[in-house]
């Protein structure tokens, strides 16, 4: 699996969709998700970039604030990855999800939505990115979506480990539970120096 996103990232590189290394002391590995450079913006309304939160592992995902059934159950399952881990391990991890729906997901409704599902913690990041943006993480995350006629959308699911670098260490389909491979990933990603 590891090969497929090494496959990706090379395919955007070539296409010159990946952008070069943010400024950071120690030169990010090729296969770094990190070397993408998206314009984000959180729901606080501040600009953001994916290499913000180099430094600690992180769980993605993609998920839009108005969807009535599939995004409530991928953050229900970042939750209770959350909740399977040891108090002092949840403040060593990062969460970042990241809308599908540039159009409709403001600060402010992303804001909202952290409020009213109880995940305003300021380790949980939710955030919006321009389109195109939206697409070339959509692709470099592994997550496949299309917008409908009525304006919802139709995407896969998935929670994405990074570590601390932003390469891909594991992945999960599994929604509204705490899957315990994933567990144990985001365990030994918490052990890795």
């Amino acid at each position: 699996m590891k090969r497929q996103y090494l496959r990706i990232f090379a395919l955007l590189a070539c296409l010159g969709l990946a952008g070069g290394l943010p400024a950071f002391a120690a030169p990010l590995p090729g296969d770094s998700i990190y070397h993408l450079d998206a314009s984000l913006t959180d729901q606080h309304g501040k600009a953001r970039k994916l290499a913000d939160t180099q430094g600690k592992p992180v769980i993605a995902a993609m998920f839009y604030a108005s969807c009535k059934f599939v995004c409530p159950l991928i953050i229900d399952s970042v939750r209770k990855t959350e909740r399977a881990l040891a108090p002092a391990q949840r403040e060593g991890i990062e969460v970042v999800l990241i809308s599908l729906d540039p159009d409709r997901d403001t600060p402010a409704v992303l804001n909202e939505l952290a409020h009213k599902r109880h995940v305003d913690s300021p380790h949980w990041h939710l955030m919006r990115a321009p389109a195109s943006d939206v697409r070339r993480i959509a692709a470099v995350l592994g997550v496949q979506y299309k917008q409908l006629e009525d304006g919802e959308f139709s995407h896969s699911s998935a929670l994405v480990l990074l570590d601390a670098q932003g390469r891909i260490l594991a992945r999960s389909e599994k929604l509204g539970e705490a899957d315990p491979e994933f567990v144990g990933a985001v365990q030994r990603a918490l052990a890795t120096p």
